[in-house]
């Protein structure tokens, strides 16, 4: 799981509730992972793979080739606007609002960010 730009309280908030959708495992061997990336009140989520490959420059120190990883994106790639959130269980009637967006309030300017 990989978190970019959640820096405000309620970015943090966020980033928490996101980070609580995947499972936690210290153990974990697998080589993919979800990125979300926060940039100007949008969440980007994109979908990786891990992929690592055998250079062809030659270390001088022990003789083994150099290995490379990068990023491979596998998809789907989507984009996310928060509107609200909700304390507790979800219960749009009688639930409680942590955060709610409104529109007229407060984007009345594009240079402040809530996330």
């Amino acid at each position: 799981l990989n978190l970019h730009g959640f820096t405000t309280r309620l970015g943090h908030r966020a980033g928490r509730f996101l980070g609580s959708l995947f499972p936690h495992n210290a153990q974990f061997q697998g080589r993919q992972v979800a990125t979300f990336h926060n940039q100007r009140d949008f969440i980007f989520v994109r979908h990786h793979r891990y992929v690592f490959e055998e250079g062809k420059v030659v270390d001088k120190e022990n003789g083994k080739k150099k290995t490379k990883a990068r990023l491979q994106e596998l998809g789907p790639r989507f984009t996310m606007k928060m509107r609200w959130l909700q304390e507790g269980t979800f219960d749009t009637q009688f639930g409680e609002y942590e955060w709610f967006h409104k529109r007229k309030e407060m984007d009345t300017t594009r240079r402040k960010f809530h996330l």
